[in-house]
C-alpha cells in the first residue's frame, strides 16, 4: 500500500452527520497506523465574530478509542436516563464516594 492510500484510510472509514438546532455533530470512524479503529465526535457551532465582522465555526472534538467504548456508553446511557427520569443509577453514590486518579469533574 502506498503512502497516499494509507493517508486516505486514516482520513475516514465511516461518517454520520447529525444536525441538532444550532449545532452539528460529526461522527467519524478513522483508523490508526496500526489499523486500530477509533471514533471522533465533533461538535460544530456557527458563531459570529464582532471583531472580524463575519461568521466562523467553533469546533470541539472528542477522540474515543475502542477500549473505552463500554465505559463511555454506560456513562452516557446513565446520564441520559437521569435527564429523562431524574433517577440515579444504583451504584451512583458508591462511585461518587470513591476517589479515582485522573478524574476531572465539571
Amino acid at each position: 500500500m502506498d503512502e497516499q492510500e494509507n493517508i486516505e484510510r486514516r482520513e475516514g472509514l465511516f461518517s454520520r452527520t447529525t444536525r441538532a438546532g444550532k449545532r452539528t455533530y460529526f461522527f467519524d470512524v478513522k483508523q490508526t497506523r496500526n489499523d486500530e479503529k477509533y471514533l471522533t465526535i465533533t461538535e460544530s457551532k456557527r458563531r459570529f465574530s464582532n471583531d472580524q465582522g463575519k461568521f466562523f465555526y467553533e469546533k470541539h472534538k472528542l477522540f474515543l478509542y475502542k477500549e473505552d467504548f463500554e465505559k463511555f456508553m454506560k456513562s452516557l446511557t446513565e446520564s441520559i436516563h437521569f435527564i429523562e427520569t431524574g433517577e440515579f443509577p444504583d451504584d451512583y453514590l458508591k462511585e461518587e464516594n470513591q476517589s479515582t486518579d485522573g478524574d476531572i469533574s465539571t
